[in-house]
């Protein structure tokens, strides 16, 4: 890693906190070797609960260094939530916050995870300590093979828990090799990190790339959109969810000078508005490029680096990896013409498997290879991939993935709730905002700050709703089934309206 630039920046952090690739290779060392020195071997799971910092980064790869499989969990969630990870996932050690340690101490023991270590913003805690004055073992490094388990990412469904997909070490290096690629990644190049790193876009898509090429990233310390439009002057390519780009536009500090430095602008995790991807050409004369990615998989398509980047489309495979559609119904392959199909994904990237769910994994990946992904889409005249709905009801917001099953069965629980159900609405600024429908029990009267308040103490706050309307009933089809695309096109402007207001 240092080999090649070991006096560049592969962080650049406030203060002094920045990291070369040289500080990089030594600390990740330090750490692969405390792991195995607190009885770790390779193959266990390290889950992390833990802010974006540079050490935080550095732990996921000394994840990979020292062959561990790293776990990493959304600081947002809560104790309910994380126990269930800890309880799956069976975590040698468990990394939190130093705050978080109390509360995680009966968790870690009730799931039987034999380690707890903490880590804080500027490298406090007790993982630091341990490995601080270590010396470096190369011993401790691994030496596997490709196909070795690396990382362990939860993924949301419509229905059920969190689902573990499992990544290899060889589908991480392929994804980034083949967007080094079609991105035109060097080693003079700098992004501007905004994403967490808890997530597959600022994980793998940013971090992964970055690594590949050589390059460098900023970790600004603050996100508002002033200082990141500020901050882009130092940068040559940000990586954004829709959001993101929205909140940019809404300042009127994002100018054609204010992004004369960067030279690619990227979206991914949930669809990019046209609207917005013009409007944001007419202000920077950039125009973004948007690509289609899954935890499963990493980065799918991509829209051209040198072409057109159309909106509304997800662009083309990246090399080595091919895209198919088929019949929902029947699974039969379709070709030609453009008719709408499910998503199907072959490739170096794709995942080997969901985590102890062999029923599930048989379900998703076909015998030929091939993983259906749940979504649906249609390729145009020009091969241009354009994704035209969910087959189930996943709500993306925010850039993060939202099952409405699990939304639904905290609401079942509260006080005076006879019936909810859940679904995405358009939003501004989120992409889709999360909307519940309740029906009220006979003679009560439940109050909506109150449910989103209850709400609060169970779910991470991106799958809390954004409104709670009260109905009589719900539409419903003959067999009783709700009609949820019925509530999404009645409502569909109901955050429009209120925007406006």
């Amino acid at each position: 890693m240092a080999s090649t630039a070991p006096a560049r920046l592969l962080i650049d952090a406030p203060g002094a906190r920045s990291v070369t690739y040289a500080q990089a290779e030594e600390t990740t060392l330090r750490l692969a070797t405390a792991l195995r020195q607190m009885g770790l071997v390779p193959g266990d799971r390290v889950a992390v609960q833990v802010r974006k910092s540079p050490e935080a980064f550095l732990l996921y790869l000394a994840c990979l260094r020292g062959g561990y499989v790293f776990v990493p969990l959304n600081t947002a969630y809560t104790l309910a939530e994380l126990d269930y990870f800890l309880r799956d996932a069976e975590p040698g050690l468990f990394v939190c916050r130093p705050e978080q340690k109390a509360e995680s101490e009966p968790l870690c023991k009730a799931a039987g995870v034999e380690r707890l270590e903490t880590l804080g913003i500027a490298a406090d805690g007790s993982l630091f300590d341990f490995a601080r004055d270590l010396k470096g073992d190369p011993a401790c490094l691994f030496d596997g093979q490709p196909d070795t388990l690396a990382a362990l990412l939860y993924t949301s469904g419509t229905t059920g828990r969190s689902k573990g997909a499992m990544l290899t070490h060889r589908n991480l290096a392929s994804n980034a090799a083949a967007l080094v690629e079609a991105w035109r990644f060097t080693g003079d190049d700098k992004v501007l990190h905004v994403l967490p790193i808890f997530h597959t876009h600022g994980l793998f898509i940013a971090g992964n790339t970055v690594l590949a090429a050589g390059a460098g990233m900023i970790f600004p310390d603050h996100s508002d959109p002033a200082h990141v439009i500020a901050e882009m002057k130092r940068a040559t390519v940000f990586m954004g969810v829709p959001t993101h780009y929205t909140r940019l536009l809404a300042s009127p500090a994002l100018t054609r000078d204010a992004t004369s430095s960067i030279r690619l602008f990227v979206s991914g995790s949930a669809p990019l508005r046209p609207e917005t991807h013009r409007e944001f050409e007419a202000r920077t004369g950039h125009r973004i490029l948007e690509r289609y990615a899954m935890t499963e998989t990493v980065v799918i398509t991509s829209n051209p680096h040198d072409g057109e980047r159309r909106p509304g489309a997800v662009g083309f495979p990246l090399p080595g990896v091919s895209v198919r559609l088929s019949d929902p119904a029947s699974g039969a392959v379709l070709s030609g013409g453009e008719a709408v199909g499910m998503i199907e994904v072959a490739g170096p990237g794709r995942f080997v498997g969901y985590w102890r769910n062999p029923e599930k994994t048989a379900e998703d990946i076909r015998e030929d290879g091939f993983f259906r992904t749940g979504d649906l889409g249609r390729i145009d005249e020009d091969g241009y991939l354009h994704i035209v709905g969910r087959a189930k009801d996943l709500i993306i917001s925010g850039g993060y993935n939202v099952y409405p099953k699990e939304v639904e069965s905290e609401l079942d629980q509260l006080p005076g709730i006879r019936e909810a159900t859940v679904v995405g609405l358009p939003h501004p600024d989120f992409g889709e905002g999360v909307t519940a429908f309740v029906i009220p029990l006979p003679g009560a009267h439940p109050v909506e700050a109150d449910l989103l308040s209850q709400l609060g103490k169970r779910l991470a706050n991106y799958k809390q709703p954004k409104r709670i309307l009260f109905v009589d009933e719900f539409p419903r089809n003959a067999l009783g089934k709700i009609q949820k695309n019925v509530l999404r096109d009645t409502h569909r402007d109901l955050y429009e309206v209120r925007t406006r207001t």
